[in-house]
C-alpha cells in the first residue's frame, strides 16, 4: 500500500476536519455578532440615524454649486464649444474649397467639439432638467 493516510471517498480526514473546524468557528463568530443587534433600543438607532441625517445634510449643502456658479460653467462650456465648432466648420472650408491638406485636424477638432457638445448636454439635463 502505497498511501497510509485514511480516506473517506477521494477526501482525507484531515482535510474534512479542517473544513468542519473553521466552519464551527465561523459561526461562533457570527452568533454573538447577531445577539448585539438585539440588545440595543430601537430609539436609540432612531435617534442615531437622525443625527447622521442631519450632519449629511448640513456636509451636502456647504459643498452645494448656486445656480449662478453652474450658469457660468454652462457658458464657458458653450464658448468652448462654439469656438471648436468655428474651427472645425474653417477647417472644413479649407479642405473643401481650397484643396489644403488639414483633414487630420479637421478629424481631431470635430472630436472634440463632439465631446464637448455631449458633456454640455449631460451637464445640462443633469443641472437644469426639472428647471
Amino acid at each position: 500500500m502505497a498511501q497510509t493516510m485514511m480516506t473517506f471517498s477521494k477526501f482525507s480526514i484531515i482535510r474534512i476536519s479542517a473544513v468542519l473546524v473553521a466552519f464551527a468557528l465561523a459561526i461562533a463568530f457570527a452568533l454573538p455578532a447577531h445577539a448585539d443587534e438585539a440588545a440595543t433600543p430601537e430609539g436609540e438607532n432612531a435617534q442615531i440615524l437622525q443625527a447622521f441625517n442631519k450632519q449629511h445634510r448640513d456636509e451636502e449643502r456647504k459643498k452645494a454649486i448656486t445656480d449662478k456658479d453652474k450658469q457660468r460653467i454652462m457658458f464657458m462650456l458653450g464658448v468652448a464649444l462654439l469656438t471648436l465648432v468655428l474651427i472645425t466648420g474653417g477647417l472644413g472650408i479649407a479642405m473643401g474649397l481650397f484643396g489644403k491638406q488639414v483633414f487630420v485636424p479637421h478629424m481631431i477638432f470635430a472630436g472634440f467639439s463632439m465631446t464637448l457638445a455631449v458633456v454640455h448636454a449631460i451637464v445640462g439635463i443633469v443641472w437644469f432638467f426639472p428647471f
